[in-house]
């Protein structure tokens, strides 16, 4: 899970660097007023801001099931004794 996890928090970090690009040619088609750009970078942007939605609920779901498993198997006692053992 905890690969799935940084995974998943990589493609959010992408998807927020696509918002930031396409927020940029907006602005800068501002001046250069190209009608296909208006009219599909709207739509683009909503996409992107719908996939990161879908992230953000994906991430918190496997939150909450991380947080099921590690209280079901006592996870931090476990971590805990191994560090013992350790020593």
């Amino acid at each position: 899970m905890e690969k799935i996890v940084n995974e998943l928090d990589d493609l959010k970090n992408s998807q927020q660097a696509i918002m930031v690009k396409l927020s940029k040619i907006e602005v800068d088609n501002m001046e250069l007023g190209n009608k296909r750009l208006e009219k599909d970078l709207p739509d683009m942007h909503q996409r992107v801001a719908d996939n990161l939605d879908a992230i953000a609920g994906i991430l918190e779901d496997f939150a909450t099931q991380t947080e099921t498993f590690s209280d079901k198997n006592n996870i931090a006692a476990l971590k805990e004794q191994e560090a013992i053992d350790k020593i």
